[in-house]
């Protein structure tokens, strides 16, 4: 979602989808909705102007994603909205957290993050939003954002957990697109290692420990193990996010004539419900909801 009006910008890096401002994206919602598509996860990309070292801008109840919520749910209230509880799209160095100025490593600040994601939550909650999704993989951050929600009266608000969001490079796209590249670093200190499945399962069950409602595995069509494996092991609705550079290689590939897309789509998402998703987020959604009409 882009600030402003009338603003439309294509992503280079992923044919067919585009970063829109909040006049253009109602239309968007509502033929998601009638397409069958339960839910929007919704992703801001904002000015330079408004990103700081402490991410003040995340918490604004003014803000963008706050307005844009809102909105959505005057419109469509039965559209289901999911917000992206995390301080990259925020922080002027492009970090999940807070960086401690003393350390010339630019160590994030664990706690001092939770404290942030949890007045970011409340703000999306306040707005309207039916589910909240921490993607910054911060320790202990599910149990303090429940915390908060219950005592502030969010009772119904959900809790969609990156449990296991693996330290990958499908993501470069999406980074593209959400303008949250990194200015220094990468983000592999808190995220999984890749040949690390055996903590993905510990993690997603510390999460439902701390009262997760889904628990996601990130990225999906590398990590199918890890996905039937964190279903088996916790016994809740498991989410998986079909990422942003395995949709760019079915579109480059099927663009170059090497793949048919509707099949090899149909196929991608299918194989990642067997391996145990109940839910998966995709940005094949309203293509493969139109295909699954017909």
């Amino acid at each position: 979602v882009l600030e402003g009006s009338g603003r439309r910008e294509s992503v280079a890096s992923m044919p067919g989808v585009e970063r829109v401002s909040l006049d253009l994206l109602l239309p968007v919602a509502e033929k998601a909705l009638k397409l069958g598509v339960p839910a929007l996860a919704l992703f801001p990309v904002v000015g330079a102007d408004k990103k700081s070292e402490g991410a003040e801008e995340a918490w604004n109840p003014e803000g963008l994603v706050p307005t844009v919520v809102a909105r959505l749910k005057q419109e469509f209230p039965e559209l289901g909205i999911i917000t992206d509880v995390a301080l990259d799209h925020y922080t002027s160095h492009g970090q999940d957290g807070l960086i401690d100025p003393a350390d010339p490593r630019g160590y994030v600040l664990n706690d001092e993050t939770i404290e942030a994601l949890v007045k970011q939550s409340l703000c999306h909650a306040a707005a309207g939003a039916d589910v909240v999704a921490p993607s910054d993989m911060m320790d202990g951050r599910i149990g303090a954002i429940r915390a908060a929600l219950d005592a502030g009266g969010h009772i119904q608000t959900k809790i969609l957990a990156y449990s296991a969001k693996f330290a990958s490079a499908f993501y470069g796209p999406f980074r593209d697109a959400a303008d949250s590249t990194p200015a220094f670093g990468d983000r592999r200190a808190y995220q999984m290692d890749p040949a690390n499945g055996d903590e993905a399962v510990r993690e997603a069950l510390l999460d439902v420990g701390e009262g997760a409602d889904v628990v996601m595995v990130k990225p999906a069509l590398p990590y199918l193990d890890v996905i039937r494996r964190v279903k088996d092991a916790t016994n809740l609705p498991v989410a998986a996010y079909n990422v942003s550079g395995e949709y760019a290689m079915v579109k480059a590939a099927a663009a170059a004539g090497h793949l048919d897309e509707r099949a090899t789509v149909l196929e991608t998402l299918t194989a990642i419900r067997r391996a145990g998703a109940d839910i998966v987020i995709t940005y094949h959604a309203k293509d493969a909801a139109r295909w699954l009409q017909k």
